[in-house]
């Protein structure tokens, strides 16, 4: 297998044969994951800490999920009462985690860079569950193996994305992938929400839902990221869901066998009407849950062979 990181900070230092290692490894862990004895021993001996300085339900979950089937000890710290809170600085708190000699540090930060500096500070391989407005590495690394599943493959597909682009990390880190993967990636939204700097990126952008939504094969919706909002960004709720919440009458422009993504939560309603999100044709919302497991666990899985190969052998040249 080709995958020669040393930790998983972010798609953008991910090659494409490193993308296409660490999916065809989780679809080893789909199938795991559906047997009655979901076990592997691949982090056997291993200790997994979770630090996530934001609320989460679904990733912190998904991530002890992982380890713990693959045979980790998993150790979740609660982040809100810690040190941290009483001023200590995220250098001294690397420190204190390599006395305790952990082997993999899952990280979620609402500061952009932060876990990339924990990287730097500690003994152990980091993997980025979500860095301010940054990265979101292993939500696109399973939003892409959603896609492959559900479309028979990763290139040159027609990809929308659409809603709150500008405060997006998952917006971010699937727009690098999709295009590292030679994918025609929209973007739909107000200039509000949708910048036009982000078509450096490649990406075409449309302000009208109905025109950007012709003749895709993905529609991945995004959550109104209103807790990271300083402003009007929309008029209203009520207005945002009549010109950009995804319902039949839009999704109709899509091609007939599209899928629509989205990465949860869900502002039913307003992002996305209820019967399209439950919708067994043409949702796979629960298959990106499902998924999210599956691809931590090859992420963990592939950095641990790598920390165990640095350790035994020392840095390669």
């Amino acid at each position: 297998m080709s995958f020669d990181q040393k930790h998983l900070l972010g798609i953008e230092q991910l090659r494409p044969d490193e993308i296409t290692t660490v999916l065809d490894l989780a679809d080893e862990y789909v199938d795991l994951n559906r047997r009655d004895i979901k076990h592997s021993d691949a982090l056997t001996g291993l200790t997994q800490v979770n630090m996530f300085f934001e609320n989460s339900t679904r990733t912190q979950a998904s991530f002890e999920l992982a380890g713990k089937r693959l045979g980790a000890d998993v150790m979740n710290m609660a982040m809100q009462a810690s040190s941290i809170k009483k001023g200590e600085t995220l250098i001294d708190t690397a420190m204190t985690l390599n006395a305790m000699h952990p082997d993999l540090l899952v990280v979620r930060h609402p500061h952009s860079g932060a876990v990339d500096l924990l990287a730097q500070k500690v003994n152990c391989a980091v993997l980025n569950a979500g860095d301010g407005k940054h990265e979101h590495p292993t939500q696109a690394l399973l939003d892409a193996l959603t896609i492959r599943r559900a479309k028979g493959r990763l290139h040159r597909l027609n990809i929308a994305i659409c809603g709150d682009v500008t405060h997006s990390r998952v917006a971010r880190s699937n727009l690098i992938l999709l295009g590292k993967m030679e994918n025609r990636v929209r973007l739909i939204g107000p200039p509000t929400l949708v910048p036009a700097s982000f078509a450096e990126f490649g990406a075409e952008i449309y302000e009208d839902m109905e025109e950007g939504l012709k003749d895709v094969d993905v529609v991945m919706m995004l959550r109104l990221q209103k807790e990271r909002m300083d402003g009007g960004f929309i008029p209203s709720e009520r207005e945002y869901y009549h010109r950009y919440g995804l319902d039949a009458a839009k999704l109709a422009h899509a091609k007939a066998d599209a899928i629509v993504m989205h990465p949860g939560p869900m502002n039913r309603g307003v992002e996305i009407d209820g019967e399209i999100a439950d919708d067994i044709n043409r949702s796979v919302i629960q298959e990106q849950v499902e998924m999210g497991v599956a691809v931590r666990m090859a992420a963990m899985d592939l950095l641990a062979r790598n920390l165990r190969a640095i350790r035994q052998y020392g840095e390669t040249s």
